[in-house]
């Protein structure tokens, strides 16, 4: 736990040891930064799970055997695999000498839970980051009023439907041509694989392949919305003002301190058990930008709870970061009302003139 005068922080921290295991010794002299071992043992414990459960799958399918597949993939593993691909795309795993082994996530074991091969690396390195949720990202959230469910459902759609397309012409038109080829690449081969498949057993193609990639991507995207749902339409181009952090959540813990999305996204290389160091030595501006962060609750939960207007409860997790100004309840609800509302495309231009 580390902690400043008003806040503690229990969420993971690095601590190094004085003693490796046999198989972390094996693996060290391979990976760029011990901090990342547990992402080998994640590595190796869903090559030993997924691919013969899924071959078990298309032998001799069972809804059995179906059902603890999905409840595995997408209630145990789905979270920190997707935070393991995060971080591993900012971060390079391996070595550049064995750089090659850098494919097994997101090829290897990135098509059992929805995710086509560098499709995350081209939306999320290559576009997110750069655009930083203002109106040239194609996931931005401005444009829908980010507390409605038919927001939700448009801004959902539209990623699911046509996000390709739109990504392949973004990449293209940044002239990032070897990206765009990779996603193109990564997209056709884990379609192609599915179809095929899915020709020799149909439930079990949609198993381990269609509804996987539905609910990643729907999950993705319902995170997303949360990361971003607090804009400051005076300040969007902001990260302290356009995006969220979660602190002492059970998420962090399984998810690799993927709470801490304002520190995030105001420095990308961060290592994720820094997180939260930054966060208390920077407290004093994030209480200045008036950041919003939220107590023991992650974001799927803040997108839940805004899908159903539960401020109120939102506001009991609200964490106050200037204890000496508190908010009170009423003003907190304000705030959290004032920065989930929709803003035009004037507005924004307007804002970025200012700027």
């Amino acid at each position: 736990m580390i902690q400043n005068a008003f806040l503690s922080i229990d969420d993971p921290i690095y601590t190094p040891k004085a003693k490796y295991s046999w198989l972390d010794s094996l693996f060290l002299p391979y990976i760029n930064d011990p901090r990342d071992l547990p992402f080998v043992h994640l590595s190796l414990a869903l090559i030993l799970i997924f691919p013969p459960l899924a071959l078990w799958l298309f032998i001799d399918f069972s809804w059995w055997v179906a059902s603890a597949y999905l409840f595995l993939n997408w209630a145990i593993f789905l979270g920190p695999f997707i935070l393991m691909l995060h971080n591993t795309s900012h971060r390079s795993l391996f070595k550049n000498k064995y750089k090659r082994f850098n494919n097994v996530i997101p090829w290897l074991i990135g098509p059992f839970f929805g995710e086509t091969p560098e499709t995350y690396y081209g939306h999320h390195i290559a576009m997110h980051h750069p655009e930083n949720n203002l109106e040239s990202d194609l996931s931005s959230t401005m444009k829908f009023r980010r507390d409605s469910k038919w927001g939700f459902f448009l801004y959902f759609s539209e990623f699911f439907f046509i996000g390709l397309i739109e990504l392949v012409h973004y990449l293209s038109g940044k002239k990032r041509t070897p990206i765009m080829r990779r996603v193109i690449i990564g997209e056709l081969s884990f379609l192609a694989l599915g179809i095929v498949l899915s020709t020799v057993n149909f439930q079990a193609g949609l198993v381990v392949f269609w509804l996987p990639l539905f609910f990643s991507r729907l999950m993705m995207m319902a995170g997303n919305w949360a990361q971003h749902a607090f804009v400051d339409a005076h300040h969007p181009d902001n990260c302290y003002r356009n995006s969220i952090t979660c602190i002492n959540s059970p998420y962090n813990k399984k998810c690799f301190n993927d709470g801490y999305h304002i520190g995030h996204h105001v420095r990308s290389s961060r290592h994720w058990t820094q997180m939260p160091e930054d966060f208390l030595n920077n407290i004093d501006t994030y209480a200045k930008e008036k950041a919003i962060v939220f107590r023991k609750i992650d974001f799927t939960t803040v997108w839940f709870l805004l899908m159903w207007k539960q401020y109120n409860t939102l506001a009991n997790f609200y964490v106050q970061l200037d204890p000496e100004h508190p908010l009170t309840k009423n003003q907190i609800i304000a705030l959290l009302k004032q920065r989930t509302r929709k803003i035009s495309n004037r507005e924004y231009v307007q804002q970025i003139a200012l700027a």
